[in-house]
């Protein structure tokens, strides 16, 4: 019993960034990614304007920026699936650590992402 409280204790708190070409690619694979992998216990996404070197050719597009919010445990696999199923030849995928997150929120993250996992 207390080796699974060390292990949860040590998990901290992630977000994946990554962006997608249409809304409806990025909201079908949010829900699996939640609802079905538990991977990730929320996705915040909106509309932007992006500029960059694609095929040496400077490109305009709108895209959707998301913010998956997981935790460290739940990082490989999740970078794998949406590698798996993401629009893009070459998604970004940019992991940031959570330095500075409340307790109550890391804990609702990660009663929120790891399945078969007993609450402690």
């Amino acid at each position: 019993m207390m080796q699974m409280q060390d292990e949860r204790s040590s998990c901290n708190g992630r977000i994946l960034i990554s962006t997608f070409s249409d809304e409806q690619s990025l909201i079908n694979l949010s829900k699996t990614l939640i609802v079905e992998k538990k991977l990730c216990a929320c996705v915040n996404y909106t509309k932007i304007n992006s500029l960059y070197i694609w095929e040496s050719e400077l490109k305009q597009e709108e895209e959707f920026i998301a913010f998956f919010k997981t935790t460290s445990s739940c990082i490989p696999t999740l970078k794998a699936e949406i590698l798996a199923h993401h629009p893009y030849k070459l998604p970004e995928i940019v992991i940031i650590k959570m330095d500075d997150v409340s307790s109550e929120y890391l804990s609702w993250i990660i009663n929120n992402t790891h399945k078969n996992t007993p609450s402690l």
